[in-house]
């Protein structure tokens, strides 16, 4: 053997021991070091929600992520944005929602039937569903009801009979005022609440809930709304309303805070009356009336998957998980505790903390005997009364 070749296999030799070394240090290196998984990726749900449902809703997703609910060990976030109906259509229309909630909750179903209209026609495909496991599921009802100080409901009954949009317009437009009707002098002349349109979708569903009981029917078009003759009298009757841009969204709450000065009474979400019976009833000096009208609408809540690839399917069904959490009991109680009607059918109204009990004497009835309900509005019904409000109510 030369001596060239000795040299190449200690050369070999001492790269194989080095290497040998370097394996035997990192490993007894990772025997000594603990092995740490890393921390699942958190499941961020984040839900656009209704006004009116938003407290509830809001209070549940705390308890939820407190009791850290994971989906195939991925932690579950829910984050609640409150978002009027109108206003959150605008923007998934506008595609101005960004980021892309996980989930919506508007204030009714139909709601979510035009928007998905309009994606659809842009995307070609559907973005809410109606069918299957992400279908749009209501989560808690509520309607509209008359809500009137009680002085002030005795002597519309005694005046119209029953207290109804008709009577509400003729009362708003006795040229005497109150005393005309029978009224104290000191109330001045009937003052009506109505929400505005621009900030609650409930403006705008009162509009057409006297469509309705103006035309006695429960399907309203474009043709009825832009009637010359209609159209003047929704005008008398809206004209009653003192200040739109004061009772902006909250218009119970408005009602409750400033009393005789913001209104009379007028057609608000029972939900909203009921909380607020108790506050109006120690503040002023009589309580409000509840009065259910012939025409019913309904709030339904539906709790909406977004279906676009903007979200991932362990987010979309997370997001079930969530639902599935509003849907159980004991949170379908903490509805009802707040004025809500129940979706789930197995919670009763009648429990201990009801405030449909415990508003029973002043009108709030757990079984509502009425069998009308107003039909959804289309588009150019919205759209028609939108631009009818703006150019004869909005700016006066």
């Amino acid at each position: 053997m030369n001596r060239t070749r000795v040299i190449f296999f200690a050369v070999m030799g001492l790269a194989l021991i080095i290497v040998v070394a370097s394996l035997g240090v990192r490993w007894l290196g990772q025997r000594e070091m603990p092995l740490v998984s890393p921390a699942p990726e958190t499941l961020e749900v984040r839900i656009v929600c209704a006004l009116p449902v938003e407290p509830w809703v809001r209070e549940a997703a705390k308890e939820f992520n407190t009791e850290k609910h994971k989906l195939e060990g991925h932690p579950i976030q829910v984050t609640v944005i409150p978002m009027d109906g109108l206003t959150a259509m605008r923007r998934y229309e506008r595609e101005e929602m960004n980021p892309l909630p996980t989930a919506w909750i508007p204030d009714s179903r139909y709601l979510v039937e035009l928007v998905n209209a309009a994606l659809k026609e842009m995307r070609g495909r559907d973005v809410f569903l109606t069918d299957g496991e992400y279908r749009a599921r209501p989560i808690a009802l509520s309607l509209f009801s008359w809500g009137i100080y009680q002085s002030r409901a005795e002597v519309l009954r005694e005046e119209y009979g029953d207290i109804n949009w008709q009577a509400i317009h003729d009362a708003a437009t006795a040229r005497g005022g109150w005393p005309e009707l029978g009224g104290d002098p000191a109330w001045g002349y009937f003052k009506l609440v109505v929400p505005n349109p621009h900030k609650n979708v409930g403006g705008l569903m009162a509009m057409v809930a006297a469509a309705g009981e103006y035309y006695q029917k429960p399907r309203i078009d474009t043709a009825d709304v832009t009637g010359p003759d209609f159209q003047a009298w929704l005008r008398e009757l809206m004209g009653a309303v003192t200040d739109f841009s004061s009772l902006g969204a909250y218009s119970v709450e408005n009602l409750a805070l400033f009393g005789y000065s913001m209104g009379d009474g007028g057609q608000l979400l029972e939900s909203d009356l009921l909380t607020n019976m108790a506050g109006i009833q120690t503040r002023w000096e009589d309580p409000l009336v509840i009065v259910y009208p012939t025409y019913l609408t309904w709030f339904d809540f539906p709790f909406t998957v977004w279906m676009g690839p903007e979200t991932t399917a362990l987010e979309k069904n997370a997001a079930l998980e969530f639902e599935k959490y509003l849907l159980s009991p004991g949170v379908q109680q903490k509805a009802a505790e707040r004025g809500l009607r129940p979706a789930n059918l197995a919670v009763p109204l009648t429990g201990e903390d009801s405030l449909f009990v415990k508003w029973q004497s002043q009108g709030a009835m757990t079984v509502v005997p009425r069998t009308t309900a107003m039909r959804p509005p289309d588009r150019d019904v919205l759209l028609a009364l939108l631009r009818w409000f703006d150019l004869n109510i909005a700016e006066r």
